[in-house]
């Protein structure tokens, strides 16, 4: 069984229609990754999800359970944790209070602890700034605190959303790199990137959404060599 599983997603914003009938598993322990152009729909898929966006229709199922009738708390405790665009942070709070704030959820909050712990090993740079405020971190650092965050809720599976957003090239491969660190740490993950590029070589799967449509999807390494990907997405 898929760990994820949506089922003729659609969604709209008013009158406005972003999804159209979206069909799509994730599988247990994998990179999935979705790109398109902007206005594709890519955002608006991650916070159906997670019932940020009401979804008109469609189903949605997480770890064998019907989740799209769920409340977003209730999909959180399932296991479900969601990293936003633009490195949202609680800037007047410390590194350590932001942290802490992720483990909200109840299974997570026993073992806050250990969990520091563990984000404090892959993010050593957050030990040491630990009660500095966030809102003095560098964009990188922010971005890191922010995927911290949300580790700190225990996941299953994590969704991200345009983790590279406005970073400098050198500091992008260093956190797409942990993200595939966190993923080898058994968390799935569903990302969404506009660097196509850096994304065909981390992600196991990718699809292609496009108005509010998956156009195409496949292993990263054969879409690498897809003419149309290469065309549209690459400049080859």
């Amino acid at each position: 069984m898929p760990l994820l599983s949506v089922k003729g997603l659609s969604a709209r914003y008013g009158i406005a229609q972003v999804l159209w009938d979206v069909s799509f598993n994730v599988e247990n322990g994998e990179i999935l990754s979705v790109v398109g152009p902007n206005g594709a729909g890519k955002t608006t898929l991650l916070k159906a999800i997670l019932g940020l966006v009401s979804h008109t229709s469609g189903i949605i199922e997480f770890d064998s359970t019907r989740i799209d009738d769920k409340p977003v708390k209730k999909r959180v405790e399932y296991g479900i944790c969601y990293v936003p665009e633009g490195r949202r942070v609680f800037p007047d709070m410390t590194v350590l209070e932001n942290l802490e704030l992720g483990a909200l959820p109840k299974r997570a909050r026993s073992s806050m602890r250990d969990n520091l712990k563990f984000v404090f090993e892959l993010f050593p740079i957050l030990k040491e700034r630990a009660s500095q405020l966030a809102g003095t971190l560098s964009g990188g650092e922010r971005q890191m605190l922010s995927i911290a965050r949300a580790l700190m809720s225990e996941p299953k599976l994590m969704m991200i959303d345009e983790p590279s957003l406005g970073l400098a090239p050198n500091i992008v491969i260093q956190v797409f790199h942990l993200i595939q660190d966190i993923n080898r740490r058994n968390v799935t993950i569903l990302m969404v990137e506009q660097n196509v590029k850096q994304t065909l070589k981390m992600s196991d799967r990718t699809m292609v959404l496009e108005s509010g449509k998956i156009v195409k999807s496949g292993y990263s390494k054969d879409l690498i060599e897809d003419g149309y990907i290469r065309e549209a997405y690459l400049g080859a």
